[in-house]
């Protein structure tokens, strides 16, 4: 059990469950080769089946942390922090960017967008799910769009999705790792015929790091 004091202090942002933080290369979309800080927010009730990250959904097997080392941490290695999860906003991300550019640090986000956006930032990805779909105006402040797709299905989602973006977020498509050998040759035609599209591959994962 997570004390009350320590629970307060992540309900306002001061603490967060911090699940990991590492230093690597920006693996997908816009910025994918990119040098990157990785803060990994634990707590997610979004539920995608296909998620590779499942062991960050419960929060409460994360410590919280407080944000002012999050911070110092980043700050030792890059000028790009990218804040992910889990969904990180789930949590009030104020506290959290407001530190970050005291710094001097650029603040992305990598999120469903399954609860309001809190924070202040310099890129906001959004990668919609159908369990949970995104809530308040984050679509119109959304730098990129970025769906995962598990099959034929998922391309008439993400013309729903990008029909609420704004006209300067670039839209990728981006194959489900589990699957990436079926549906790769249909998300490559299917950008070839709609060509407003991009294809985002999970880099990372074939340079084999973080």
């Amino acid at each position: 059990m997570i004390a009350n004091d320590v629970m307060d202090l992540v309900e306002k942002g001061l603490m967060l469950p911090l699940m990991e933080e590492f230093y690597t290369i920006q693996g997908e979309g816009y910025h994918k080769g990119t040098a990157a800080y990785f803060i990994r927010i634990g707590g997610c009730d979004v539920g995608c089946h296909w998620c590779d990250v499942k062991e960050s959904w419960d929060a409460e097997t994360h410590p919280p942390t407080n944000i002012g080392s999050i911070v110092a941490n980043a700050a030792k290695y890059s000028d790009t922090i990218v804040v992910t999860g889990g969904e990180p906003l789930t949590w009030d991300m104020g506290p959290l960017t407001a530190s970050l550019k005291n710094k001097g640090l650029k603040t992305h986000i990598e999120t469903s967008g399954a609860y309001p956006l809190t924070g202040v930032w310099d890129w906001i990805c959004l990668s919609p799910k159908k369990n949970k779909l995104p809530v308040g105006n984050i679509h119109q402040k959304a730098h990129e769009l970025k769906v995962i797709v598990y099959n034929k299905h998922d391309f008439k989602f993400a013309e729903e999705q990008a029909a609420k973006v704004g006209k300067n977020c670039i839209l990728y498509l981006q194959p489900e790792w589990s699957v990436r050998e079926k549906v790769t040759p249909l998300i490559v035609d299917y950008v070839m015929q709609h060509p407003k599209w991009k294809v985002s591959l999970q880099t990372h994962k074939y340079l084999n790091i973080p």
